[in-house]
């Protein structure tokens, strides 16, 4: 790879170019951490040396079926790394998984079964590609049990290569064990896996959120262990949900999904408070926001239109985004219910219908969320909300009626 002058990345006593250090600056930009100082501009001059493309590592582990645009941060960058023509390494942590990562964990993560991690697997995947491209020189996409289902000699010889004490240097181990707090051996075990996956698959980059910082530089330690060329870093920002103060999670309900329909993406989208839309801006749109959004309540909320629009287009479509932001202004600006109604058959048990159930169905959450719903008061049936407790309707009143969860989902009930 080289530059539009044709300026080598390598110099003339193959160390590191003027152009390496410009492409490495340019594929750094939106990052916390770029570790060690220079490593990924030596990293891109080793490839070029050997006429081929870094191979960029993300590892994930599919604890959870759906993806949202806190991950579509990192996923952005790889996709830049893949646009200059690079390899992305997608890891599957489908070995992981049954570990568990401790990362800004106080204890230990429940183990999965088998059918959830393979199932949480393919939808990850499939939601990944919405991002990434998929031409198959630019995308590779691995499970880690193809090499950490290793003979047991092996994963001693793995062992060896970590004390307890590196180990306790990180911060969530640290402050459990000064707490006085139990840390399993099978967490401990995390970050050798994690560094193995580097050397399994070459990896010259790896990315990661700011909480898996010691998780990719440990990964290092073992490349070095096993005689690997050690891979560089880079850590992007947590993205806050659109509660504007935590970590974006679907547990915290704060989330915008990957997959969530252009007009509950948009509707989200409209949530986020104007503290956060600089942050939204620049990781996901990769763009500052308007300047004169800070220039009174009118020009914020048309920034945060665009920004809606912005987020719809690029993971739906620009005639999918003009569509949602009509639906927002006819229902939440004009207060008008949508022309056009998704319709929902239920069938009755003897007289009622259990509506948590229903809700579950229909909206993709628990039925234990969606009792807490109700009884939160987020849930009305036709112009009437629903009182906590309120879980079984008589089906007469909900037949031909619009059953409204939260702000956003609507769907007209009819009885089979």
């Amino acid at each position: 790879m080289q530059s539009a002058e044709n300026e080598p990345l390598a110099g003339a006593d193959g160390g590191v170019g003027l152009e390496a250090r410009r492409h490495a600056d340019e594929l750094s930009k939106g990052a916390v951490d770029s570790l060690p100082d220079g490593a990924l501009a030596e990293r891109l001059a080793s490839a070029s040396a050997e006429g081929r493309p870094l191979r960029v590592k993300l590892g994930i582990d599919p604890t959870a079926p759906d993806i949202h645009l806190g991950h579509a941060v990192v996923l952005g960058k790889l996709r830049q790394f893949q646009d200059a023509g690079h390899r992305v390494v997608l890891i599957i942590g489908d070995y992981t998984a049954r570990v568990g990562d401790p990362s800004g964990r106080s204890s230990l993560r429940p183990m999965l079964s088998d059918e959830e991690i393979e199932a949480n697997a393919a939808s990850f995947q499939e939601q990944a590609v919405r991002i990434l491209a998929e031409d198959p020189e630019l995308l590779e996409v691995r499970r880690n049990s193809e090499w950490l289902s290793m003979p047991s000699i092996e994963l001693l010889k793995l062992m060896r290569n970590a004390t307890a004490a590196q180990l306790l240097e990180r911060e969530d181990f640290a402050k459990r064990w000064e707490a006085q707090e139990p840390i399993s051996m099978l967490e401990m075990l995390y970050p050798l896996l994690q560094g193995y996956d580097s050397v399994a698959i070459d990896a010259d980059v790896e990315l990661g959120g700011t909480d898996q910082k010691f998780n990719l530089l440990f990964g290092r330690d073992i490349q070095r262990a096993y005689g690997r060329p050690q891979q560089a870093i880079l850590t992007m920002p947590i993205l806050v949900g659109v509660d504007g103060s935590r970590k974006m999670s679907k547990s915290l309900g704060n989330q915008i999904g990957v997959l969530d329909p252009p007009q509950e993406m948009y509707g989200k989208a409209m949530a986020i408070p104007d503290s956060a839309m600089g942050e939204y801006y620049r990781l996901l749109l990769h763009r500052e926001p308007p300047p004169e959004a800070a220039q009174g309540a009118q020009a914020a909320r048309d920034a945060k239109r665009a920004l809606a629009r912005g987020l719809v287009s690029w993971l739906h479509s620009e005639d999918d985004a003009k569509n949602a932001e009509a639906h927002f202004e006819r229902v939440f600006v004009q207060r008008e219910n949508p022309e056009v109604i998704a319709e929902a058959e239920f069938r009755c048990q003897g007289e009622t219908v259990h509506l948590p159930e229903l809700i579950a169905q229909e909206f993709g959450v628990s039925r234990s969320e969606a009792r807490r719903l109700i009884d939160q008061g987020g849930v009305s049936l036709g112009d009437e909300g629903l009182a906590p407790g309120e879980h079984d309707v008589a089906c007469g009143r909900a037949d031909g009626a619009v059953l409204r969860v939260g702000r956003r989902r609507f769907v007209r009930l009819r009885a089979a």
